[in-house]
């Protein structure tokens, strides 16, 4: 009988080993817990003071003003143009354009009820504390003048950390504020107007590479031909996405201006022509020597 004297053992070594590993598992639990909880108590004097901040009307002016500056993003100049310039905006289109800058300090939910905020009502939140420098609270009236990927746009435009660094806070603030009433003059945009360096340099760059694909299709695979038509023709979904979508529609939509629609078309054209030249010279030669092998 010395056969199920192992498996008992075997059994008795499994069991054990179940044993510590749940007593290691609870013990790991255990300690969690007791860390979670150490720091729920440390951080809820915070909690309160932040509960605080986000209602605090002790912070806003006792005079009426469309801009609140509370970071200190803009001069006394600067300010009192823009509240001069909002204002005057006011009284001529209806449109409430209100600028709140804050850093450690925020009156939070009270500057609704100071500034009357409603659908008409745009309030432009400046915190550099977050990685984009901007926020929007949009009235639903202005939805349907400008969707939301306008804003998205305007955001990711004025409020990234690149144009912030090159051009200022302030001209973060002012630029986009000035797109916004631009766009509410004539009626509404669907896309933020003009035309960034980084931006058409992208469009340059699509334009170029459907001028690449072009020129690769249209090298002739057959002794006589000068042009495939057929393999530009299949091809052709993909290089109207890069250069139709991409390259030309952005700009059009963006700005009045041709040049640089005429840069991304000389792109377009030159990555068609090099293409064609290269696989000339480089599968063109294969393939001759396979025809005369």
């Amino acid at each position: 009988m010395p056969h199920p004297k192992p498996c008992r053992d075997g059994a008795s070594l499994l069991q054990a080993a179940m044993g510590s590993a749940g007593a290691g598992l609870r013990r790991g639990i255990m300690r969690f817990c007791t860390l979670a909880l150490m720091l729920v108590l440390l951080l809820a004097p915070m909690a309160g003071q932040r509960a605080w901040a986000f209602d605090n009307p002790d912070l806003l002016p006792s005079q009426p003003t469309p801009v609140i500056d509370l970071a200190k993003l803009l001069t006394d100049g600067q300010r009192t143009a823009l509240e001069q310039e909002l204002e005057e905006f006011e009284a001529t289109s209806g449109w409430k354009l209100r600028v709140l800058t804050q850093y450690d300090r925020t009156p939070g939910l009270a500057i609704r009820e100071f500034w009357g905020l409603d659908e008409r009502s745009l309030l432009l939140v400046a915190d550099e504390r977050g990685g984009n420098l901007l926020n929007f609270n949009v009235g639903d009236a202005l939805f349907a003048l400008m969707p939301r990927t306008f804003w998205v746009e305007l955001q990711t435009r004025y409020g990234n950390q690149y144009y912030v660094r090159e051009n200022g806070q302030d001209a973060a603030v002012l630029d986009s504020l000035h797109a916004v009433k631009g766009c509410l003059a004539i009626g509404g945009c669907q896309v933020v107007p003009g035309l960034p360096q980084e931006q058409w340099l992208l469009t340059l760059a699509t334009s170029i590479l459907g001028g690449l694909i072009v020129g690769f299709a249209a090298f002739p695979r057959k002794p006589g031909r000068r042009f495939e038509w057929a393999w530009v023709l299949l091809l052709s979904p993909l290089w109207l996405i890069l250069f139709g979508v991409f390259g030309v529609a952005p700009i059009i939509t963006r700005t009045h201006d041709l040049l640089p629609l005429l840069r991304n078309a000389l792109g377009f054209l030159g990555g068609a022509a090099a293409a064609y030249l290269i696989a000339q010279q480089t599968l063109g030669r294969t393939l001759n020597s396979t025809g005369e092998s």
